[in-house]
């Protein structure tokens, strides 16, 4: 069963578009949604949720048509983002007291239970916590309502890694209930090499591809070598090339491709899903 299904989902701006994507989201699974800033991700997840309207296309949350269905759909959606979306005037105590009646399974002792392990005061105010600390009470707001889809858009990029560590034990937990999915938006790609399921990559508003992680990595290699061992027929097989003074070093998505070309002559490794986006993003050949 798919969490998320969208449809030849389409938005254009003046400078950028998002262009016909059609992507389904397992439920129970934890799918990292990874490409370099600008190229998408947050539009997508603004069309999800309907922040954003699209021009054309169709989005279905768990079973249900959006926008028809959009008010019972986010009775069992959470977002956690890199934005703040509170008041900032008000103490933590006052915006849960706005917030909770919206969610007919709100959990007071859970929430409660979260601000003490974030430690977080109730009394302080919005705007006097920390941009990690803003991504906490979001985390313990979105945790408290027996959410089964957390989408969550570049919530680690203000926190510590004693915290981002905490945070993905977290929604390892969450998971342990296979009802539950998550969708992890993010350019720090460590974090989904921990935790993800699938991993789905989207560049220039389109997307490159949406496979397990295991399936990637198995499909993908770096290769690196002497420049003898290039020619203008061999540097097309590279998604991306950096070439210096003596060697190179590239990205290409057939492994036994390039075991047939390179057998023994240069070094196989495997990537990490940095690799594969800065080479994929950057393209073509990248002078050292």
């Amino acid at each position: 069963m798919n969490a998320i299904e969208l449809r030849n989902l389409t938005k254009k701006y003046p400078l950028f578009s998002v262009d016909r994507i059609s992507l389904d989201v397992k439920q129970g699974y934890i799918t990292g949604l990874i490409g370099p800033n600008g190229v998408g991700k947050s539009t997508l997840i603004k069309m999800i949720l309907g922040i954003v309207r699209p021009d054309s296309g169709s989005v279905k949350i768990l079973g249900n048509d959006m926008p028809a269905h959009e008010v019972d759909i986010k009775q069992r959606i959470a977002i956690v983002s890199d934005d703040c979306f509170y008041y900032e005037h008000l103490t933590i105590s006052d915006t849960k007291k706005m917030i909770a009646p919206f969610y007919k399974k709100w959990n007071d002792k859970k929430f409660n239970n979260y601000l003490e392990q974030f430690e977080l005061s109730p009394k302080k105010k919005i705007a006097d916590l920390s941009k990690g600390m803003k991504i906490k009470f979001a985390l313990a707001v979105a945790l408290s309502h027996a959410a089964e889809l957390l989408i969550m858009d570049e919530p680690t990029s203000g926190l510590d890694p004693v915290f981002r560590r905490e945070l993905l034990d977290l929604l390892a937990d969450m998971m342990q209930d296979e009802r539950n999915t998550i969708i992890f938006s993010s350019h720090i790609t460590t974090d989904l090499d921990r935790i993800a399921d699938y991993i789905t990559f989207i560049n220039r508003g389109k997307i490159v591809f949406n496979e397990t992680k295991e399936e990637v990595m198995e499909r993908y290699v770096i290769v690196k070598g002497d420049k003898q061992l290039l020619d203008s027929d061999i540097r097309n097989d590279f998604i991306g090339l950096r070439e210096t003074a003596v060697g190179f070093e590239g990205l290409v998505d057939d492994r036994q491709e390039a075991e047939r070309l390179f057998g023994g002559y240069a070094l196989l490794e495997k990537p990490s899903l940095e690799d594969i986006m800065y080479f994929t993003a950057k393209g073509g050949r990248i002078h050292a």
